[in-house]
């Protein structure tokens, strides 16, 4: 009998040192990812991205491209829209491209080393490498990490939940969360091509805003199209509304709020009138900023993006980068004073 319990104690410590080895830590973890990170020579990744605002949510498909070291292509359409952004690195620069509207812009950015990107791998690797109180756990199929962003304004969004597949450490979901940890921003990966091959053209400007357009319904000139005013819901402690003018432009209408207070800043929105082709884009004086629902651009004193065919400006002398991008952000839904 004695000898029956020391063989089963004897297996029951094979079978528990097998399941210790069989289980990694998270410093084999990380130290397993920034090995895929010096090893990464290009992947390509399919998402399913949901921005959750207020109580509506926005899914957007979105086409990860990434050819080391530096060339990107990221294309973003929503799910319930013929509507497409792609932004878009090579050597010439970063590109912003609307295809819909013939509208392309050039940053002169170091885009996506600036800040979290919650569907680029590397830029998620770079988050868990950073946050040296990164909490770490796993499931039966994943390695999970909670890491603070580097978001500009990560105030807004300090926290993400990322989880990796064990298999590959590949992404699987993603969430961005608010300061009360609901998620604002979860990104759902489908299986990630590692070392894929691209063409010679996959990152020029002008073919994938050739390529993109192709297929797309002719848009109504912006004279012939109605907008709903949209107003902000962030709220700016002593700043509120104290003037609306509609002004007359060429091809239909420009509105103009204007907000005074403590902090004041002037929101202006135009519909958008479709540009004829042009060979050389627009070049931005500001930086690339992600809005979430878009892409903008924002400067010390001013912040601009084009979202559903319309322009939007919001210009200030004592709003923060941080205030412009939160009050951008809040620029959502129907009206709302």
């Amino acid at each position: 009998m004695r000898k029956k319990l020391l063989l089963l104690a004897s297996g029951l410590m094979v079978i528990f040192l097998l399941a210790a080895c069989g289980s990694k830590s998270q410093d084999d973890v990380v130290k397993e990812l920034n090995g895929k990170l010096g090893d990464l020579s290009g992947y390509k990744v399919n998402a399913k991205m949901t921005l959750k605002m207020g109580t509506d949510s926005q899914v957007y498909n979105v086409d990860i491209w990434h050819k080391d070291p530096t060339f990107y292509r990221v294309n973003l359409k929503n799910a319930g829209k013929d509507q497409s952004q792609m932004i878009l690195r090579n050597e010439e620069g970063v590109f912003v491209l609307t295809p819909a509207l013939n509208k392309s812009f050039r940053f002169q950015s170091d885009w996506p080393q600036n800040s979290s990107q919650a569907y680029l791998y590397e830029s998620l690797i770079k988050d868990i490498m950073a946050d040296k109180n990164a909490k770490f756990s796993t499931t039966k199929d994943y390695y999970v990490f909670e890491t603070k962003t580097r978001y500009q304004n990560n105030s807004m969004l300090p926290t993400q939940e990322i989880k990796l597949n064990k298999s590959d450490l590949s992404p699987a979901v993603v969430k961005v969360m608010d300061p009360d940890r609901n998620a604002l921003v979860t990104v759902e990966f489908s299986k990630m091509n590692f070392n894929a091959d691209f063409n010679k053209d996959d990152f020029d400007m002008k073919k994938n805003m050739t390529r993109a357009q192709l297929g797309l319904p002719a848009m109504a000139k912006a004279s012939d199209q109605a907008f709903t005013v949209k107003y902000p819901t962030a709220e700016i402690s002593g700043t509120k509304l104290i003037k609306e003018d509609d002004v007359k432009v060429q091809d239909g209408k420009r509105v103009v709020l204007t907000y005074d207070g403590k902090k004041s800043y002037t929101l202006i929105e135009e519909k958008v009138a479709v540009k004829e082709a042009s060979i050389t884009p627009e070049d931005v004086d500001g930086d690339l900023v992600d809005l979430g629902v878009t892409i903008g651009a924002v400067s010390d004193h001013s912040i601009s993006w084009t979202k559903d065919g319309v322009d939007y400006m919001i210009a200030s002398k004592n709003l923060s980068r941080n205030e412009l991008v939160e009050v951008a952000k809040s620029v959502q839904g129907d009206a709302v004073k």
